[in-house]
C-alpha cells in the first residue's frame, strides 16, 4: 500500500535532469518508497542513489561483472546513461547476504563457444530440498539437450551442443530463493578452410581469387600490399567482391598491370595469402607454316596456329596483302588461321607470310608451283624418278616434326608405265592404307605418313623397273620432336624466400638442340602452377626467390628446343624456405670459477617459421683458432655452463642457434675470459618488509627468505640473543645464494630479534630481523558502573592482563536490558578506559560490557559490569491522539505514461511506467491489443508500482503498439506506446 499525498507522489517523479525541460531525464522511482515528509538535503541524495530505471537483477549482474564488460552489459539490456551507470556502481556499497540455501551461487555470467557443451553448478545447503531450473522464466524439463545431474549437494545443468537459441537468462530456485546467471553463446573463430593460391594471368585475363573460411556469412578483410581493399574503393580499381556460402571471391573483369600484387585475407581465426603476377600478353607459336609444293590445279593451304585464339592477322604475298577471291579463301577458327588457294596456277608461286596484329611477329612459307611438262617420248622409255624434296636439309632428306603429317609426291616417268617398290632400311614396304601408306598412281607414287613419330625416322628407298631399264632414289627421313623431360630434379638449398634448383638435361633432345629451360613452382595441395621465366633459360641452375618462409612448395622444370616446350619432369620432394634464426642477442658473462664459466644470452631478435631447436656454445683458447663445442646436445634455454676449463686460461666463448636451416651467425664474446675465482665480499640484501618488525598472529607460518652474495659460498649462521636458535622449533635452509628462515606455526616465545650471520674468511656481513608474534587480548578488568544521572551513565574498566603481545588500541562497548538481554554497541575504538553512555531508557536496567581490541581484533571474551544502571522514571502522563482512520483505495492511475519508442534490432530494450491504486492492480500487457502470455522473449516485471517489460533481442517483427492495462475492483487505465524496431542499417542512417 503506497501511503502519499498527491503532490509528494508528483514531487517524487520530478525529472532529475537540472536545467532542461520536464519532459526529458529520467523519473525518480524511488521516491515513491521513501517518506515523504523529507528536508530538501534529502531529496538531493536520494537523486544521487537513483537506480536509472534498471531492473535490480542487472544491478546484481553489473557488480559482479569486470569493468571491461560493463559496456557489452549496457548494450545487451539497453542501458544508454552509461555515465549514470557507472557513477551508482561507483557509490554502490554491497552488503554480503549469507544464504540460507545456497552454499554456492551461480556466476554472475558464463560464456561458450557454439557447438560446445556448458555445465552450470550450484551446491545447496540441504540436499532434501527441491530445485528447477528456468530458461528465460520458463521451467525446464530434463532431456537429450538439458542434463540434470546430482553430485552431493552440487546441483548440475549440462547444456549439449550450444547454440545461439541458448543465449538467455537462467535461474535456479531453491525453497524461497533464487540465483540467475546469463548464458552468452560465443561465435566460434572463422578459420580458412582453402586458403588463397598464387596466379599468373596476362593483361585483360578474368581473375578471381577464392578463399573457402569455416562458417557461412562470416565477415573476412581483403587486403594488398598490406593496404585494406574496400568496397568503397572498388569503383575505382575495377574489382568487386562476392560471396558465395562459405565461399569469399575477389573478382577482376579485366585484370591491369597495376593489380598485381601479394593478396592477403583476414579472419578472426587465421589469415593467408597469395601472390598476383600481371604479364603483358606474348604470343606463342604453336604451329609454323610450313613449305608447299602443288601441281597445276591442285589446293594450296597454309595452315599456322598461334596460342591466342582472340588474335586476328593478315596474309601477305611477296609483301602485298592478300584478298580473300573466288580461289583464294582465309579463315581464322579458333587458334588455326588457314589460307587456302584453289586450282593453283604458276602466278600464286611465291612467298606467303602471316602477321598478326599487335605483335612484332611473322610466320613465312613458300609455294612452290610444280609445272609437268609433256614431251614427246617413244614407247620404250626407262623409267625416271623426279625427286623434289621440300624442307629439305641435305641431299635427298627431309625433316618433319613429330605429330605432323608427311605426304611426299614423287614423280615418275617410264614407258611403259613402271613398277614401284618403297624400302624402309633393307625391307619392302608395300602397306596401301594404315597410318603410313603407299598411293599409287599412273605417273606418281606418294609415301604418306598421317602423324610422324620417332620410330619413322630412318632412310627409305623408292625403285621403279620397267622392261628399258630401272632407276632408284634414297631418301633420309629426320623426325624432331620436343625434347624429353629435364631429369634428377632437385632443390638443393634453402634460405627465408630462396631455393636453389638444379636438374640434368634431357636424354633425348628431339633432334635439335635444347635451347633452354622454363621452370614453375606451386604450393603443395594446390593445382596451380606459376611460371617464374618467360623467356628460356639456358643453365641447370636456377635460383627461385619471392617465396614465403614456412610455405611447403613444389617444382618443376621443362626443357625447350626448336620444336616447342617438353612434357614437365617429375616434381622435386616438397620443400619449405627456412633460413637460420639471426644470432643471439646480449650473450654475457654471469659466473667464473677455477674450471667453470656461466653463460647467459637472449633469444634471436628474427627467429622465423623454422623455430630454433636450440644453442650450441662453443669456446677456444686465446692463441688459438679451433672452436670446442661446450655441449654436444642442444641446449634450449638461454643459459649454459661450462665445464672442465684449464684454470688461468684465457678464453673465448660464442654461442649460435640451431634449426632445421642449420646454424646462425655466432654471437662472440668481445673479450676473452680468465678461467680463475673471483672473490666477491660477502652481503646480504635484506627485502623491504623486514626492515621493520615482522609482525606474524600465533599459529600462522614464518616463512622468510633473504637472498644474499659472495664468492665463495659464504658461511651463514642464524642465532638469537647471541646463542644458536632452536633447530625443534626452527628450520633453516641455505644455498649459494639465499638462505630460508621457516616456522611451521609460530608461538609468542618465537618473538625476539634475530642475527643474520654472512662470513667469507675473515670478511662478514651481519642483519638484524625482529619478529613480534601476536593474538587477541584478555578481556579488561573490573567493569563497574561508577556513576548514574538522568538517561546517562558512567562506565569504567582496567587494561587487560594480557595484551596479547600487541599494544590495545581501542575498546568495545555494549549495553544490554536486564529484561531481554540483547546486546548493542555503544561505542567502538573508544581509547579511554572509561565511556559515559547517554540516552538510557527510563525504568530499565542495563548492564555492560566491554571487549578490547589489539592488531589481531576484539578479545574472544568480554569484561562484564559487576553492578547495573537503574534509570529511574519520573512522573509523565499519555493523553491518547484521537485520529480518524484514512481511507486509502483508490482506481488505478499511471502515474508515467509509455512512451514511443525506436530501437536497434538485435539490442535488448525495455518499456517502462508507473501505476498507482490500492488495492494492488493486476497488470496486462499487450501487443497490437493482444496479450503478451508466455513468450520468453517478452520478461514483465512489476516492483513497487514501476512496471517494466523487456524484450530480448528483438528483430522488425516485434514493432507494434504496446499497452498495459492496471486493474482492480475500483476501475481500470490503460497505457500505450508504439515501439518501432529498426535494422542496423537503418539506425546508421538515422543517426547519421
Amino acid at each position: 500500500m503506497w501511503k502519499d499525498s498527491a503532490g509528494q507522489t508528483l514531487e517524487s517523479f520530478k525529472r532529475l535532469d537540472d536545467g532542461k525541460s520536464e519532459d526529458t531525464g529520467e523519473l525518480d522511482f524511488s521516491g515513491l518508497l521513501k517518506k515523504r515528509e523529507v528536508v530538501e538535503q534529502e531529496k538531493k541524495k536520494k537523486k544521487d542513489d537513483d537506480d536509472l530505471g534498471i531492473p535490480p537483477e542487472i544491478w546484481e549482474l553489473l557488480k559482479g561483472a569486470k569493468k571491461s564488460e560493463y559496456e557489452k552489459i549496457a548494450f545487451q539490456y539497453g542501458i544508454t546513461d552509461l555515465r549514470g551507470m557507472l557513477k551508482r556502481l561507483k557509490k554502490a556499497k554491497v552488503e554480503v547476504k549469507k544464504s540460507e540455501a545456497f552454499i554456492k551461487k551461480l556466476d554472475p555470467a558464463y560464456q561458450v563457444d557454439r557447438g560446445n557443451k556448458i555445465k552450470l553448478v550450484v551446491e545447496i545447503s540441504d540436499p532434501d530440498l527441491p530445485l528447477k531450473w528456468f530458461k528465460n522464466g520458463q521451467e525446464i524439463k530434463p532431456s537429450s539437450k538439458y542434463v540434470f545431474e546430482n553430485v552431493g549437494k552440487k546441483r548440475i545443468l549440462t547444456i549439449n551442443k550450444c547454440t545461439m537459441a541458448d543465449d538467455a537468462a537462467y535461474e535456479v530456485a531453491v525453497a524461497d530463493e533464487k540465483c540467475m546467471t546469463e548464458v552468452f553463446v560465443k561465435e566460434p573463430p572463422v578459420l580458412i578452410v582453402t586458403p588463397l593460391e598464387d596466379q599468373q594471368v596476362y593483361v585483360g585475363d578474368r581473375v578471381e581469387m577464392a578463399v573457402e573460411v569455416s562458417e557461412d556469412g562470416a565477415q573476412v578483410k581483403w587486403m594488398k600490399d598490406g593496404v585494406e581493399m574496400t568496397r568503397e574503393d572498388s569503383y575505382k580499381a575495377r574489382y568487386r567482391f562476392k560471396k558465395d556460402g562459405k565461399r569469399h571471391i575477389l573478382i577482376f573483369s579485366e585484370v591491369s598491370l597495376e593489380d598485381r600484387g601479394c593478396y592477403q585475407v583476414m579472419t578472426n581465426g587465421g589469415q593467408c595469402e597469395a601472390e598476383l603476377i600481371v604479364e603483358e600478353k606474348q604470343l606463342e607459336v604453336l604451329q609454323d607454316i610450313a613449305d608447299l609444293t602443288v601441281k597445276a590445279s591442285d589446293q594450296a593451304v597454309f595452315k599456322c596456329e598461334v596460342s591466342d585464339d582472340k588474335v586476328t592477322g593478315k596474309w601477305y604475298k611477296n609483301g602485298i596483302e592478300v584478298r580473300p577471291s573466288k580461289r583464294i579463301t582465309i579463315s581464322h577458327v579458333g587458334r588455326i588461321h588457314k589460307l587456302v588457294i584453289d586450282d593453283v596456277r604458276p602466278e600464286d608461286e611465291g612467298d606467303y607470310t602471316f602477321v598478326p596484329d599487335g605483335y612484332a611477329l611473322s610466320l613465312s612459307a613458300k609455294l612452290n608451283f610444280l609445272e609437268i611438262k609433256v614431251e614427246y617420248v617413244p614407247k620404250q622409255e626407262p623409267p625416271k624418278i623426279h625427286l623434289d624434296c621440300s624442307g629439305k636439309t641435305s641431299e635427298n632428306a627431309i625433316t618433319v616434326v613429330a605429330g605432323n603429317k608427311l605426304r611426299l609426291d614423287v614423280a615418275i616417268t617410264g614407258e611403259p608405265p613402271p613398277l614401284t617398290t618403297w624400302f624402309k632400311g633393307d625391307e619392302v614396304f608395300s602397306a596401301t592404307e594404315g597410318r603410313i601408306r603407299i598411293e599409287n598412281r599412273v605417273d606418281c607414287s606418294s609415301f604418306v605418313i598421317e602423324s610422324a613419330e620417332r620410330a619413322d625416322e630412318g632412310r627409305y628407298t623408292i625403285k621403279v623397273a620397267n622392261p628399258a631399264g630401272e632407276d632408284v632414289a634414297s631418301i633420309f627421313l629426320r623426325v624432331v620432336d620436343v625434347p624429353d623431360p629435364p631429369e634428377a630434379v632437385r632443390v638443393t638449398s634453402v634460405g627465408e624466400d630462396w631455393a636453389i634448383l638444379v636438374w640434368e638435361p634431357p636424354k633425348y633432345d628431339g633432334g635439335q638442340a635444347v635451347t633452354g629451360y622454363l621452370v614453375e613452382r606451386k604450393k603443395k595441395g594446390s593445382h596451380r602452377w606459376m611460371k617464374l621465366n618467360f623467356e628460356v633459360f639456358t643453365e641447370t641452375t636456377y635460383e627461385c626467390t619471392r617465396m614465403i618462409e614456412g610455405v611447403l612448395y613444389e617444382m618443376r622444370v621443362f626443357a625447350v628446343n626448336a620444336i616447342g616446350v617438353s612434357q614437365p619432369s617429375i616434381n622435386t620432394k616438397p620443400f619449405m624456405p627456412i633460413a637460420p634464426t639471426s644470432a643471439p642477442q646480449h650473450l654475457t658473462v654471469e659466473d667464473v670459477t677455477d674450471t667453470t664459466t656461466t653463460l647467459k644470452w637472449r633469444p634471436p631478435n628474427r627467429i622465423g617459421a623454422g623455430g630454433i631447436d636450440g644453442y650450441l656454445v662453443e669456446y677456444c683458447l686465446e692463441d688459438s683458432e679451433e672452436w670446442i663445442p661446450a655441449n654436444t646436445e642442444l641446449v634450449e634455454r638461454c643459459g649454459f655452463t661450462v665445464k672442465n676449463l684449464p684454470t688461468a686460461a684465457r678464453i673465448i666463448f660464442r654461442v649460435v642457434g640451431v634449426n632445421i636451416a642449420g646454424r646462425s651467425e655466432p654471437a662472440t664474446l668481445a673479450q676473452p675470459v680468465t678461467i680463475q675465482e673471483i672473490v666477491e665480499q660477502p652481503k646480504i640484501r635484506l627485502p623491504r618488509h623486514l626492515r621493520q618488525t615482522y609482525i606474524r598472529r600465533v599459529g600462522e607460518q614464518i616463512n622468510l627468505l633473504i637472498p644474499f652474495q659472495g664468492k665463495p659460498r659464504p658461511q651463514v649462521v642464524w642465532t638469537k640473543g647471541g646463542a644458536p636458535v632452536d633447530s625443534s622449533r626452527v628450520n633453516v635452509r641455505t644455498s649459494d645464494i639465499d638462505t630460508v628462515f621457516f616456522v611451521r606455526q609460530a608461538a609468542r616465545s618465537d618473538s625476539g630479534e634475530y642475527e643474520l650471520n654472512v662470513q667469507i674468511e675473515n670478511m662478514k656481513d651481519a642483519a638484524t630481523i625482529r619478529i613480534q608474534v601476536v593474538e587477541k587480548a584478555g578481556p579488561p578488568m573490573n567493569v563497574m558502573v561508577k556513576e548514574v544521572w538522568g538517561t546517562n551513565a558512567l562506565v569504567e574498566w582496567q587494561p587487560p592482563k594480557d595484551d596479547g603481545n600487541s599494544e590495545v588500541t581501542g575498546y568495545l562497548i555494549q549495553k544490554a536490558d536486564k529484561k531481554t538481554m540483547e546486546w548493542f554497541t555503544v561505542y567502538e575504538h573508544n581509547r579511554q578506559t572509561c565511556c559515559t553512555v547517554s540516552d538510557l531508557i527510563m525504568g530499565n536496567e542495563y548492564y555492560f560490557r566491554v571487549f578490547s581490541e589489539n592488531i589481531c581484533g576484539l578479545s574472544e571474551s568480554p569484561g562484564l559490569s559487576k553492578n547495573t544502571a537503574q534509570i529511574l522514571k519520573t512522573g509523565i502522563n499519555l493523553k491518547p491522539f484521537e485520529y480518524k482512520e484514512h481511507d486509502f483505495r483508490m482506481a488505478p492511475k499511471f502515474l508515467t505514461p509509455l512512451l514511443d519508442r525506436v530501437i536497434v534490432a538485435g539490442y535488448a530494450a525495455a518499456l517502462y511506467c508507473a501505476v498507482r491504486g490500492h488495492p494492488k492492480p493486476k497488470v496486462v500487457w499487450m501487443k497490437n491489443k493482444m496479450e503478451i502470455r508466455e513468450d520468453p522473449k517478452f520478461v514483465m516485471t512489476n516492483f513497487q508500482g514501476v512496471l517494466t517489460l523487456n524484450i530480448r533481442r528483438p528483430s522488425p517483427f516485434d514493432s507494434g503498439t504496446y499497452s498495459c492495462r492496471a486493474v482492480n475492483e475500483l476501475g481500470e487505465a490503460l497505457a500505450e506506446c508504439k515501439l518501432d524496431v529498426r535494422g542496423e542499417v537503418a539506425a546508421a542512417c538515422l543517426s547519421g
